[in-house]
This record gives C-alpha cells, structure tokens and sequence, in this order.
C-alpha cells in the first residue's frame, strides 16, 4: 500500500523483476529493447516481457484500488456502506490478478515447472523431421485364410 504500512506482497513486482533479469542477464530496459528489436528470437524472452509488463500494470491497477479504499475508509462510520464494500472486492479482484500473472512469470522462468517438458518435446518434435507416416496407412496384413473377425464386420456396418 502507499500508505507507509509495508506489505510483504506488495514487492512481488520487485522480486520477479530481478528473477527476470537474473535469467536473462540484462535489465528489464535491455531486455524489453532486445525484445522489440526481434520479436521473434526468443519466445521466451517475448513471453517474459509480456507477462511481467502485465504483472506491473496489474501492481497499478491495484495500487490505485488500494488507494481508492482507504480514502474510503478514512470517511467512513463505524460500518462499511455498498459502494466502500464495492471497493473492497475492486482490490481483492485487483490482488487476484496480481498475484495471477505474478505465477504466470514465475512459471516462464522456471524451466522444471510442471509442463515445461512437455511444451519442450513438442518444441523439439516440430523441429525434427518425420521419419515415416505418424499412424499406420494400410490394413494389417491377415495370414492366408484367415477371415477378418465378425465383430469388425459388424461394427463396419453400424457406422454407415
């Protein structure tokens, strides 16, 4: 909050930034230039600038919601009225997506995240060439007098 009182959840913004330049080694600035220059080097570093220029205006966003409602609060009797309650739920919508893009970032940087290593196989299965069809094209082959099960012939027919 701006108000003086810390708030441990208020530097994640801080924190993820220098985890952000600690990974890419160069500022937030270098990276953010590096990125525009070449939008498409590094999907990484573009989902990086992405997400974490998301987080920062989420920290806004908040920042502002916060603000809002202790203006509210200073005003206010002993009991919360609608539209102060209202911005309550502003602040903690703000908090949601704060700390939802705050994950997001820290997912990108993280290269063991759960899903990662899918998302690199996949990566590396684009790039390699295929070898052979992915899924058999011909029928398989039945030794010589051998007929095809009747349970195959009859789901045949259901399907026409």
């Amino acid at each position: 909050m701006s108000d003086g009182i810390p708030d441990e959840s208020e530097d994640v913004v801080g924190v993820l930034t220098e985890q952000v330049e600690v990974h890419f080694a160069m500022s937030m600035d270098q990276l953010k230039a590096a990125v525009t220059a070449a939008l498409t080097a590094n999907p990484d570093a573009t989902d990086v600038v992405k997400w974490h220029g998301l987080l920062v205006e989420a920290q806004l966003v908040l920042e502002r919601a916060e603000d809002d409602l202790l203006a509210a609060l200073q005003t206010q009797p002993s009991e919360v009225d609608d539209p102060t309650m209202g911005l309550a739920h502003r602040v903690n919508a703000a908090v949601t997506a704060r700390d939802g893009r705050a994950l997001v970032v820290r997912w990108l940087l993280d290269p063991d995240a759960p899903g990662k290593m899918d998302l690199a196989a996949e990566r590396l299965a684009r790039l390699r060439p295929r070898t052979g069809p992915a899924v058999q094209t011909s029928a398989p082959n039945h030794p010589a007098g051998t007929a095809a099960p009747a349970t195959a012939w009859r789901s045949m027919r259901a399907v026409r």
